[in-house]
């Protein structure tokens, strides 16, 4: 009998702990942050996600008074470091930087997903946007976007992407559906991996973003045809707009949100949202917005589910006409 009704007595106390796990009081929530504060990049260092949060972490951690740490963790189309999110206490202690497509693109295309960006997450803001360059392996015989479509349609190519499922990735199919041509997707974990094959000559071509690409372009490792936004670069002013080689009216360009454990309490989901913006407008990230191309956004949260939604639609349309799917 003794045996027996301690037995009970531990499984009440194990659902009361799993049940008050992550629990935050109102004291807690009014004093947090009192420890670091960890930002998970779900794609591998050197790609653009990944130098958006760490001048982001840079900014914000004077704001906060407590270190902010950068942690990537890449796959599965930023999936992997999103359900490490995800899982996380509802505490403010664990962020996500995501890009657009993970919150746009994911749902539709993974067929099997052990998370849900609409439930699983709350949305803090979206930070920062910015285009794509479509680019080429130096040697490929093009000059232009009109000469890579031209080659397109009289031998197979193939294009690189950060992973199925990403930003460069559904450029890169935004552009193909757009001009009627058929290319190869070869995906690789992380943006600086396709850029490092682009330059060996592995793939013929990339709709990658600007900031990991710039760096390239300058050095001629890599030949710029067109940028994705509706207006040139200031930074590269010789690179005309897709819109202006070759398809009227193209437009297509990536953006990073900021995220939290759903149920994260509102107090401090404000307080993150408040320092973000901040570090955002701080000269240091402002000058490093400008170098990378990059545009300060900073919408509400309102607007950022507003733009989930809108884009969810947009993808969704790409993904059935090129049929994509992951899994």
């Amino acid at each position: 009998m003794n045996q027996r009704f301690y037995r009970t007595i531990s499984k009440v106390l194990g659902i009361v702990a799993i049940a008050t796990m992550g629990f935050m009081s109102p004291a807690q929530a009014q004093s947090w942050p009192d420890k670091p504060i960890k930002l998970v990049i779900p794609f591998a260092a050197g790609g653009t996600t990944d130098i958006i949060g760490r001048i982001l972490a840079q900014q914000m951690a004077p704001i906060l008074g407590q270190n902010v740490v950068v942690e990537n963790r890449g796959g599965a189309g930023g999936n992997i470091g999103a359900e490490a999110v995800a899982r996380a206490p509802a505490d403010g202690y664990t962020l996500l930087l995501a890009s657009g497509s993970m919150l746009t693109v994911n749902p539709h295309m993974y067929k099997k997903m052990s998370i849900n960006y609409a439930k699983d997450f709350a949305s803090i803001s979206t930070l920062v946007s910015g285009p794509m360059i479509i680019s080429v392996n130096p040697k490929l015989a093009v000059n232009n976007l009109n000469d890579l479509i031209a080659l397109a349609k009289t031998k197979n190519l193939n294009f690189g992407s950060a992973g199925i499922g990403s930003q460069v990735h559904l450029a890169g199919e935004n552009f193909i559906t757009a001009t009627g041509i058929n290319a190869t997707h070869i995906p690789y974990k992380g943006e600086a991996a396709a850029l490092s094959d682009l330059i060996a000559g592995q793939i013929d071509f990339c709709a990658c973003n600007v900031p990991a690409s710039t760096g390239f372009i300058k050095s001629g490792q890599i030949k710029a045809l067109a940028v994705t936004s509706a207006k040139r670069l200031a930074a590269l002013p010789n690179i005309p707009t897709v819109a202006e080689a070759s398809i009227p009216g193209f437009e297509n360009v990536g953006w990073f949100a900021l995220m939290a454990p759903s149920n994260t309490p509102k107090v401090i989901t404000d307080k993150i949202y408040a320092a973000a913006i901040k570090a955002v407008k701080s000269e240091a990230m402002q000058k490093s917005l400008e170098l990378n191309s990059l545009t300060p956004v900073l919408n509400t949260q309102k607007e950022l589910e507003a733009q989930i939604a809108s884009e969810s639609i947009k993808w969704e349309k790409v993904i059935k006409a090129r049929n994509l799917t992951a899994n």
